[in-house]
């Protein structure tokens, strides 16, 4: 798959592409359904697939500051949509240009303009340019002027609800991972890149790889988890993700430590998977008390594990 940044960067190959937009944060079933009539009407028409995204997200420019809980990094939208087969992946920065750009001109200068659409696969209640004046019936009327086609995505739902990435934000920040797989097809995860932290953990007797997170972030609290390594390794092992009170808190980190371990992880890329949360994450009266809690913590780890048949007793 391409990445292609910027309308400044398309070229003539890019040109002809059926093309569906979105955000695609946290890429659950619904995206995967979207993806996969893309690809189909795509090679129906013997055209190329692509998917547009904006960074920032559209909510979060207009959130103003304010914080939003993010589900997924670029780079992990990127190699989802790669993994899906898509062909092009264009990101637009989403500014105060963008953002008022009326619908109409928005058609004419990105989808009819620079990237020659064949077609548009999108959802009926899509909304875009200034003001959300654009809607699903601009795009077809737009569409039989420049000889795009327009077709309509179904609503996938899962227990009688829409699928959607608010669903799954709320499923996360709850803690429900089972829910949370349901909705993503597969047990949620985290990647970034392991980072130094203050080694508190090392002399604890608990050492762990730090991976900063956004605030707020997805989940919050301690969870057995899977970490991948980039030698596509796989181990069973702990996680807290939050400020750690009782250390002094700070930034938010996503603390991982692997149960059957013996390595160094500084600068690796990791994807960390959440199964099941422990707990909440909370402030002890000392440091003893903690470690004593991260002890009951691995064993409940080993536990779960070993139920799933994922570690021996």
């Amino acid at each position: 798959m391409e990445c292609i940044r910027g309308l400044y960067n398309v070229r003539p190959r890019h040109r002809g592409a059926v093309i569906t937009i979105g955000n695609f944060d946290g890429f659950h079933q619904g995206h995967r359904q979207l993806v996969g009539l893309l690809e189909a009407r795509a090679q129906a028409h013997d055209a190329s697939s692509l998917v547009m995204l904006f960074e920032p997200q559209p909510q979060e420019y207009f959130a103003r500051g304010e914080p939003r809980t993010r589900l997924m990094r670029l780079s992990a939208k990127l190699a989802a949509l790669r993994a899906a087969g898509v062909d092009y992946a264009m990101v637009l920065r989403f500014d105060e240009r963008l953002a008022t750009l009326p619908a109409v001109d928005f058609i004419e200068a990105v989808l009819a303009g620079a990237l020659g659409a064949r077609g548009l696969v999108i959802g009926d209640d899509f909304r875009f340019g200034a003001g959300r004046a654009g809607d699903f019936a601009m795009l077809k009327a737009a569409g039989a002027r420049h000889g795009f086609f327009v077709e309509s995505t179904g609503t996938l739902s899962e227990t009688g609800h829409r699928v959607s990435s608010t669903r799954l934000r709320t499923a996360l920040a709850r803690g429900d991972m089972r829910e949370a797989e349901r909705l993503i097809g597969a047990p949620y995860h985290y990647g970034g890149r392991v980072v130094v932290g203050d080694a508190r953990g090392r002399l604890l007797g608990f050492p762990t790889a730090n991976i900063l997170m956004p605030d707020p972030p997805p989940v919050a609290g301690v969870f057995a988890v899977t970490v991948r390594t980039e030698e596509g390794r796989v181990y069973a092992g702990i996680a807290n993700a939050g400020r750690r009170p009782t250390v002094g808190g700070g930034r938010i980190l996503l603390e991982v430590h692997l149960l059957d371990f013996a390595g160094d992880l500084y600068g690796q890329r990791l994807q960390v998977g959440f199964l099941e949360r422990l707990r909440e994450e909370q402030r002890f009266p000392s440091l003893e008390a903690l470690t004593a809690q991260i002890e009951r913590d691995r064993a409940c780890a080993r536990t779960f594990f070993v139920s799933r048949g994922m570690m021996e007793a």
